[in-house]
């Protein structure tokens, strides 16, 4: 018997070797690289997106924006030029899901807070009632960070249609009033191209851990790119 164990010793050994080999190759194809999509209209509920784009399915990106800040300072597109960013939409008032919201953007702000790469883009839903002061106010009551994080107010024509041809993220309204709107739970990661990378739910909190996961994937793909 141990005779018969010394003839297939070597054999042994290269067997063992060849498997661990494989397992490698198996594990390693498994846990390939995978990039996140990229939002395009098409892709999304109807009932978030307006009619005019629901079948664009390529070449989507955020539009060219201006609004005005908690501090009254002018806020454009390139103020994030080349940043990776999250974005919502809230109210200073509701009493609902936007405390979660905000609280859950405020862990995030802890998150990236060294990270130059990263802000953060809260628009109100209401800006008749979201004044420059009032945005302050809540700046200060959630520890807003103001070099990571703006919260903008402005035309609401404009956030209107940014929230429903760009960022894909509120209701109609249905009220009567063209340019009403209900913002929904939804936070969107927008990449250093203004493209739509992510949804995530902002009142979950594990939402919130997959939405720290995938910036450091979009991140690592810039670094690829």
């Amino acid at each position: 018997m141990l005779s018969f164990f010394k003839e297939y010793k070597g054999f042994a050994i290269v067997f063992s070797i060849i498997s661990i080999v494989i397992i490698a190759i198996i594990y390693n194809t498994l846990n390939v690289y995978k990039p996140l999509p990229i939002y395009q209209p098409a892709m999304v509920s109807t009932a978030l997106v307006d009619s005019t784009i629901q079948h664009k399915k390529k070449y989507h990106k955020i539009a060219d924006f201006k609004l005005v800040n908690q501090n009254g300072k002018t806020i454009t597109q390139d103020n994030y030029k080349d940043k990776i960013y999250v974005a919502d939409f809230f109210f200073t008032t509701c009493q609902t899901i936007c405390p979660i919201m905000t609280d859950h953007m405020a862990k995030i702000q802890k998150e990236i807070i060294n990270d130059t790469d990263i802000l953060l883009l809260s628009h109100t839903v209401t800006p008749d009632i979201d004044t420059v002061a009032q945005l302050k106010r809540y700046a200060k009551s959630k520890g807003v960070i103001d070099a990571k994080w703006n919260l903008v107010t402005g035309d609401k024509k404009q956030i209107y249609k940014l929230a429903r041809k760009s960022y894909l993220a509120v209701l109609d309204d249905g009220n009567g009033d063209e340019f009403d709107m209900i913002h929904t739970e939804n936070f969107m990661l927008i990449d250093k191209k203004r493209q739509i990378r992510g949804f995530y739910d902002g009142t979950n909190a594990e939402e919130i851990d997959r939405l720290l996961g995938d910036i450091e994937i979009l991140k690592n793909e810039n670094l690829k790119n």
